[in-house]
Order: C-alpha cells, then structure tokens, then sequence
C-alpha cells in the first residue's frame, strides 16, 4: 500500500499482520479521492481542511489527506495491535506536524467533544461488524464537530444497512468490491 498522490507520493504505508483490521485498498481510497474532487453534490477540498480520521487504522486515509494538502488531520485509533504502526507510517513522514493521535475509544462519553474542534471531513471506518454507528452521528451533530457544508465519508461492507439519524442525508453511494462508500451530509 502507497501513498497515491500529493507531497508524500510513492511512500510505503505499513501495514498490520493480524487480519483484525481491514487497510482501505488503494482502489477504493483513490475513488474517494476522485469523489471529492469532482462531486458536484458537495463542495469540499482537500487542500487546506481539516480532517477527523475515525476508526483510522494504519492512517492510509488521513494520510493521504495531509499529502494532498490538508491543513490538519486527527487519527483516533485505540487498537494497540495497530496503533505502533500508524506512529511508524506518520514518522515515516518526516516532514508534518500537523496531526494528531487520539488513542481513546471514540464510544467512550466525550472522547470526540473534547475535540474541540471542527472539520471539513469526517472519515469513519469502523469494523464491519459495528452497529454503534447512530452514537457516533449523534456525536457529531451534538458537538457541531462538522462544518457547515462538510462531509461524512463512511466505510462499510456493501450488505450493511445502516440507517442515519434524522438530519443526516445520504448523498452519494458507490460500491467497490466487498465495501461501499457513502457520502454523507448534515442538514442545517
């Protein structure tokens, strides 16, 4: 797995031995990337935002955010067998600053308010098997973490069926493999 674009292009992003995570495959996160830059639907750059990478795994999303220009990313990630890697792969940089790692459970009461701040994009990547997800909007809308006009970009396994609380609108939905991509929206 490599970084696909941006300053850090071509650099190896390390990955887990264990198959209790999942890294977002090349394919799928280059189509996000498409999605974002020529979506008509919303209006988000990668290019100066701010990004929250939930569920972040190795970081393959939030750091190919900073590589195309994002002005800060937050990682959460509390899975020991992964987080010495993604320290690893955000050393291996060399060369930004501008992150953070939140090694909390993102469940656990205010881990994401305390935060304190507000993002362009949301990236959730949870376990397939995760069914907690409606928390994590409330979340979100409860602590006005998403900017007006910001996006959730939202992982899963192409059979889930997850269902948005109200003032969350679906707004785009592709299908790669075993995995789909939504697109997500806040209502105002």
């Amino acid at each position: 797995m490599r970084i696909i674009s941006g300053s850090f292009r071509g650099k190896k992003i390390l990955e887990p031995k264990d198959n209790k995570t999942r890294p977002l495959k090349d394919l799928t996160k280059e189509s996000i990337f498409n999605i974002i830059d020529h979506s008509n639907k919303f209006k988000v750059q990668i290019v100066g935002s701010n990004v929250l990478d939930l569920f972040s795994g190795v970081g393959s999303f939030g750091i190919e955010c900073l590589s195309r220009g994002a002005n800060k990313v937050i990682f959460a990630e509390n899975y020991k067998g992964v987080l010495s890697i993604l320290k690893k792969n955000l050393i291996n940089l060399k060369s930004t600053s501008n992150y953070k790692i939140i090694e909390d459970d993102i469940y656990r009461e205010n881990t994401l308010l305390v935060i304190n701040e507000t993002f362009d994009i949301i990236f959730l990547d949870p376990p397939y098997k995760d069914k907690n997800l409606v928390r994590i909007f409330e979340t979100i809308q409860k602590g006005n973490i998403l900017k007006k006009n910001g996006i959730i970009i939202l992982h899963r396994h192409k059979k889930e069926e997850d269902f948005l609380p109200i003032n969350f609108k679906n707004i785009e939905e592709k299908q790669y493999g075993i995995s789909k991509i939504k697109f997500i929206d806040l209502l105002s």
